[in-house]
């Protein structure tokens, strides 16, 4: 572990001094077809590609896990899972990330395992809802092709309606890597409520199994859920979490050499992708983007005295909000993401009349953010020029970012914009041969059409779509 901890940190060094891998020589644009591999699923959120031919695929509102043929697009239920609460609409609660055993269906295995995250009822015995998070695992019987005997390996863990992450992969150390966002505190209906992603556990929290600092954070766990002894030690407290000082980084995935990724989800601009390094602080809420003043004060409503009596403002910040530059912060921790997606200009307006649509306001489908939702490296040959590219899909634009790393791990070029649908892009997996783009799609909610204006009237919702090099 420390191996790579030392070569993370050897990257991140370079990158954050600008170094850069040369681009390979320009190729023709390849050309994709489209098809629509399955739909009718309930807000498909996670799609992995399984050893059986098939994508295992969560849907977030019906608690179903579903196993999609990548033959012919027929779906089976491996489970439907009783507890998970979601609520319909905008909230980002219910079942999210899944991740598959490395072993699983391999052989004589014997970790037939899946691995989920999802919002439920901590305290069902009473009329009020006690929304947590937890990961569980379940196993899967080849013979019945479900999943049963669910064991829980962490629970408690805080969460909201909003931000909730909840990404979670497995890493080439067999760990697991699970993201939490931070609630959606301090904006909207929560701006009284404080954001945690700067908040730490103690030594007495970790001890009592209370994971109340846990929103804004990448934690990392064995696979029984326990605290690895090789996590970092931040603030003297070994604990579960690996990184912290995010707001909602909805992508994780590791690329060829063991470096891991993450996709982040900024406010009104600057989603970013970040380098993942132990211990690391990525500076939200104090910095969106580089720490470059531009664009972003920290307005900290949850700190005024009168928070209370304030009607909340995206543009106006009443005197008794305390605000702070991003260059006031400052921690030896911090570290810079790799690439903003995308920053906002000078004098940026972020009301948009555009964005104004029989009379109601929709503002944040024109901000410089494009919804980040999740992160992929493509680590196939079969695309010309495509071998180790991030693909982050975006919910706004329906549309796959493809951001080109260098031999290092490293960016080495500018994004390109593929595969433009009027859709909300969830997630994405990769065929084994690496020539087809499989892409889940929201089964609701606002995108934008193909002019660039506000929509409801998705094309595909609830669907996997498959892109096939032609």
């Amino acid at each position: 572990m420390r191996t790579v901890r030392m070569r993370m940190l050897a990257v991140l060094l370079a990158a954050v001094a600008g170094a850069t891998t040369a681009a390979a020589p320009a190729q023709a644009a390849p050309k994709f077809t489209m098809t629509v591999l399955a739909s009718g699923l309930a807000n498909p959120w996670e799609i992995v590609r399984g050893p059986d031919a098939h994508l295992w695929t969560t849907e977030k509102f019906t608690g179903r896990i579903t196993r999609v043929s990548l033959a012919d697009g027929t779906k089976k239920t491996a489970v439907t899972i009783p507890d998970v609460v979601a609520t319909r609409g905008g909230p980002q609660d219910g079942l999210l990330g899944m991740a598959l055993h490395p072993d699983l269906l391999r052989g004589a295995s014997t970790n037939p395992y899946v691995y989920v995250s999802y919002t439920y009822d901590a305290d069902p015995a009473t009329d009020t809802l006690l929304r947590r998070q937890k990961i569980v695992r379940y196993t899967y019987d080849k013979a019945t092709e479900l999943l049963s005997s669910p064991l829980e390996l962490i629970s408690g863990m805080p969460v909201t309606i909003d931000h909730l992450s909840g990404r979670l992969v497995i890493g080439p150390d067999k760990k697991i890597y699970y993201s939490i966002g931070d609630g959606g505190k301090n904006q909207y209906t929560l701006y009284c409520e404080p954001i945690m992603a700067q908040a730490l556990p103690t030594a007495a929290q970790v001890a009592a199994r209370n994971w109340n600092t846990y929103q804004g954070k990448i934690l990392r766990l064995n696979l029984d859920g326990t605290i690895p002894l090789d996590n970092p030690v931040i603030n003297g407290v070994r604990s579960h979490v690996y990184t912290y000082g995010h707001r909602n980084a909805q992508g994780l995935t590791f690329g060829p050499t063991g470096l891991l990724y993450a996709s982040e989800q900024g406010p009104k601009s600057d989603d970013e992708l970040n380098l993942i390094v132990p211990g690391g602080n990525y500076g939200w809420p104090h910095v969106v983007g580089r720490r470059d003043n531009l664009e972003y004060t920290y307005a900290n409503w949850s700190a005024a005295p009168n928070c209370a009596s304030l009607e909340y403002s995206d543009f106006t910040i009443p005197a008794s909000v305390p605000q702070r530059t991003e260059t006031s912060f400052f921690d030896l921790r911090y570290v810079e993401p790799m690439r903003s997606l995308f920053p906002a200009t000078p004098g940026q307006n972020f009301q948009d009349p555009k964005c104004v649509v029989d009379g109601i306001a929709i503002y944040p489908i024109c901000w410089p953010t494009i919804a980040a939702s999740s992160a992929e490296v493509y680590t196939s040959t079969a695309v010309p020029g495509w071998w180790n590219s991030v693909l982050i899909p975006s919910l706004k634009y329906g549309t796959i970012y493809r951001v080109p790393l260098g031999l290092t791990g490293l960016i080495a070029g500018e994004p390109e914009l593929l595969f433009k649908t009027v859709n909300r892009y969830r997630d994405t997996a990769i065929s084994t041969d690496g020539r087809t783009i499989y892409v889940a799609t929201d089964g609701t909610s606002i995108a934008t059409d193909l002019n660039g204006l506000p929509t409801a009237d998705l094309a595909n919702p609830g669907s996997i779509l498959a892109f096939t090099l032609a």
